[in-house]
């Protein structure tokens, strides 16, 4: 083999792929709490003019409208710079965007530092799924979107500690400290990515095909090379799969509409939830709690929200994407309602005490539910429904959409508590319930097929409802792939000839989808 990556190759260099694209989320999860809770402290607000309720929500929100034009920027660069680089430009820029908001003394200089940061996780946060799904095997993949997530709820809940921790610290070292501290994840991408191999499968576009085989060899591993054969194999069947899409190359108006790859417009209504929650702002404002305490319950939630986002692995693959995410959202809007309750007989005479308490109990309930389906699956599903032609594009997109929408959720987040007060959550107890139809009738499952299979299904034209679409919905594997395979295997052993080793060479063609 002409190179050698860290961790060395098979399973542990696929180990080495995870903890790089899982360091994105950690990252990504702490950017997401720490601003949040920086700006409640009060050394923060007087430094910044004790600015009014709109002009925190903008130092907040406008963090995802730089996170969005990031995301859109991948399109562009996403393919040219490659997965492992376009993360380490991202992670530098956010980097960029950390010193500008741990040095600034002014709202404006804030506003710039918060847009930068956005920037850089935009392209991060549309580029590591990507890069896992592209070098994971079909057994894996969801698992191993699921730690991302995970780790991302990880990060989130380092900054509810870091920032809790150095509450009690003087002056503005109680915020400065945790702003500053992004900084170090960008030098853990630094210690990883450059050591890193990128997507076979992009290297194939790009027509790098001696690099492409030196990467599929040191994914399988078992001392692999790239004469092996069953690397010649994977290698023939992606650029097979590369000469079919190129033939059929879709418009960006089929790619918005849904007539292209599948999978954007599922995610636009997905993606508005990632941003529903911020349990300071909530424990604060609605449940009008000490600024302490609500510190603390934000801390507790959040390891509350990892347990569970953890345990997701032990399903995402078992029940598939569908059942756990109907599952995951019908939990969400009950525990949404048994808040509407508990804080509406509060503001209408009940016992506070015990009124908040529930309401407490039900957003640890949340926490828990959320991080069992409806966190996961809609990162996972973008980079597996979408042709490769169009991966880094539709994730890109999928992506911009789940920023934007994360930016109207935070406008309207406090505004609407402020108006509505318990009937808020109402909206939401709504918005979770219309998952469970919407993924029943319009999600195919993707769980237990190999990326191949899914171009397979949709090669079929399938009509926009798939729940009574038997191909669409089964969790196991449809047999006609198996058999698609075999004949595939078939076909190759006719016209290659293989002889004597033949068989070996059909095991190779029939068990590619674990591979590619």
């Amino acid at each position: 083999m002409g190179r050698r990556y860290l961790g060395g190759s098979g399973e542990r260099l696929t180990v080495w792929i995870s903890v790089a694209a899982s360091t994105v989320l950690v990252f990504y999860g702490y950017d997401q709490g720490v601003f949040g809770n920086v700006i409640i402290n009060e050394n923060f607000l007087d430094t910044f003019g004790n600015p009014t309720a709109d002009v925190q929500g903008t130092m907040t929100s406008i963090y995802n409208i730089g996170c969005f034009i990031g995301a859109m920027s991948t399109i562009f660069t996403g393919d040219w710079l490659g997965r492992p680089r376009q993360i380490m430009l991202g992670s530098t820029i956010i980097a960029i965007g950390a010193i500008i908001q741990t040095a600034c003394w002014s709202v404006p200089q804030m506003y710039v530092g918060r847009i930068v940061a956005g920037l850089g996780t935009g392209m991060n946060t549309a580029t590591a799924g990507v890069w896992q799904s592209e070098t994971s095997k079909m057994s894996s993949r969801g698992k191993l979107v699921i730690i991302q997530m995970a780790n991302c709820i990880t990060g989130f809940s380092i900054s509810n500690w870091l920032t809790l921790g150095f509450s009690f610290a003087p002056r503005d070292i109680a915020w400065r400290f945790p702003l500053a501290f992004q900084i170090f994840f960008t030098l853990c991408i630094y210690m990883l990515c450059p050591f890193l191999p990128d997507s076979p499968r992009l290297l194939i576009r790009k027509g790098k095909y001696d690099e492409a085989r030196e990467v599929l060899a040191a994914l399988e591993g078992n001392g692999a090379t790239p004469e092996s054969g069953v690397v010649q194999t994977q290698f023939a069947v992606i650029k097979d799969i590369l000469d079919r899409e190129h033939v059929n190359t879709y418009s960006w108006w089929q790619l918005i509409t849904g007539r292209g790859p599948s999978g954007l417009l599922r995610r636009m209504i997905l993606g508005a939830w990632m941003q529903a929650m911020n349990q300071v702002y909530i424990f604060i404002n609605a449940l009008g709690i000490s600024p302490l305490l609500a510190r603390i319950l934000a801390a507790c939630g959040s390891v509350d929200y990892l347990i569970f986002a953890c345990l997701a692995y032990f399903v995402i693959e078992r029940y598939g994407r569908r059942q756990v995410m109907m599952w995951s959202a019908g939990a969400c809007s009950i525990c949404w309602i048994g808040i509407s309750i508990a804080l509406g007989l509060s503001q209408n005479g009940g016992n506070s005490y015990v009124l908040g308490s529930v309401a407490v109990a039900f957003f640890f309930l949340f926490f828990a539910s959320f991080g069992m389906g409806v966190l996961g699956v809609p990162w996972l599903y973008p980079t597996e429904i979408n042709a490769l032609e169009m991966r880094t594009k539709g994730a890109s997109l999928a992506m911009a959409t789940n920023w934007i929408c994360n930016y109207a959720v935070v406008q309207a987040t406090l505004p609407g508590i402020d108006n509505l007060g318990y009937k808020f959550w109402i909206v939401w107890a709504v918005i979770c319930f219309a998952f469970i139809p919407i993924t029943y009738f319009f999600y195919p499952e993707t769980a237990n097929r190999s990326l191949e299979d899914i171009d397979r299904f949709f090669e079929t034209k399938p009509g926009v409802l798939v729940f009574r679409n038997r191909l669409a919905t089964q969790l196991s594997r449809p047999q006609q792939y198996f058999d698609m395979d075999e004949e595939i295997a078939r076909k190759e052993e006719k016209e290659g000839g293989w002889g004597g080793e033949g068989m070996e060479k059909k095991q190779e063609i029939v068990g590619i989808e674990e591979r590619v």
